[in-house]
């Protein structure tokens, strides 16, 4: 990000704990991170200004809602060209459903991940897709049966060393 201030160790820190708990008062974030309140808060408002942090928001328990399926699909598009990329980009993102879409090195070229009501559910999206024209070879779905692991936040502190 072209003129965004360095982040040091702190400002590492900070990004940090947020993402993990984006409701921590500012009092118990700078106790956290070693600062007093004012700075702390002058620094999360300057990460925010820079772009840093694009948002804040719940994590939803999405059982106690009810019944969820996720499904992860590999996309072979019918040829390389540029514009049948751009076009499928354009059609995935208008979908509710997608959560992720990967453009990947390997066997296939996409990867997405779904998260849909049920199987059936989930078909239909796929049938809609194909019925467009989104240059789609072949796909192949996998059917997720259980997740004992997903965590909604980054390894911050291990991914970036600080620009100290």
């Amino acid at each position: 990000m072209v003129g965004s201030p360095k982040l040091d160790r702190i400002d590492v820190r900070i990004l940090s704990h947020l993402q993990k708990n984006g409701r921590i008062s500012n009092v118990n974030l700078a106790d956290v991170v070693g600062l007093s309140p004012s700075p702390c808060l002058t620094r999360v408002k300057r990460l925010e200004k820079a772009g840093y942090i694009s948002n804040y928001g719940a994590h939803i328990e999405l059982e106690k809602l009810g019944t969820v399926q996720r499904v992860f699909t590999q996309i072979t598009l019918t040829d390389h060209r540029p514009d049948h990329f751009a076009q499928f980009e354009a059609c995935i993102r208008k979908i509710d459903e997608v959560q992720e879409c990967h453009l990947v090195s390997g066997g296939f070229d996409y990867q997405l991940v779904f998260l849909t009501r049920n199987v059936v559910h989930y078909q239909t999206i796929m049938e809609e897709l194909l019925d467009q024209n989104t240059f789609i070879d072949k796909y192949f779905s996998y059917i997720v049966i259980k997740s004992p692991v997903v965590k909604q936040y980054y390894p911050i502190e291990n991914l970036f060393e600080p620009n100290e």
